[in-house]
């Protein structure tokens, strides 16, 4: 039997790990604490995360400064509850009984921080849907 009090896991995956997915993936760290675990991975990791969208999360007050883009691997796949995409084509394995969802979004690489700010805010609204369906607070009824 599941233990139904284990947090639900994430994965969030683009093709350089550098811009979207490191973005959705602080979002979510921020938003939701403990009560999702949370990864991102690359189909082909740049060497550092973008610097418009470090400077784009500091904007909103979160600090990617240190993150570094990490490879996509089968575990990191069979490991999480739900995989997002974000333009990274057939490059993710697909295992029955991972719930798969695939944001469509520009990619802010080569661009500058006005570029990536739009980019961002859609990332967090949809970050925060997700907390909602996936991870709610839960609120004492007494």
């Amino acid at each position: 039997m599941p233990d139904i009090a284990a947090a639900p896991s994430v994965l969030f995956v683009c093709v350089h790990n550098a811009g979207r997915s490191q973005m959705a993936a602080a979002f979510l760290t921020h938003l939701a604490g403990d009560r999702v675990e949370v990864r991102s991975a690359g189909s082909a990791p740049a060497d550092t995360v973008n610097p418009a969208v470090v400077a784009a999360m500091a904007e909103a007050g979160i600090d990617i400064s240190t993150e570094v883009p990490k490879v996509l691997t089968v575990e990191a796949v069979q490991a999480s509850d739900v995989v997002i995409t974000m333009g990274c084509g057939d490059a993710c394995p697909v295992f029955p009984g991972k719930r798969y969802l695939d944001w469509r979004l520009p990619d802010p690489a080569g661009q500058g921080v006005d570029a990536a700010r739009p980019i961002r805010d859609e990332i967090e609204k949809r970050v925060r849907g997700l907390i909602e369906e996936i991870a709610p607070v839960r609120r004492n009824c007494h």
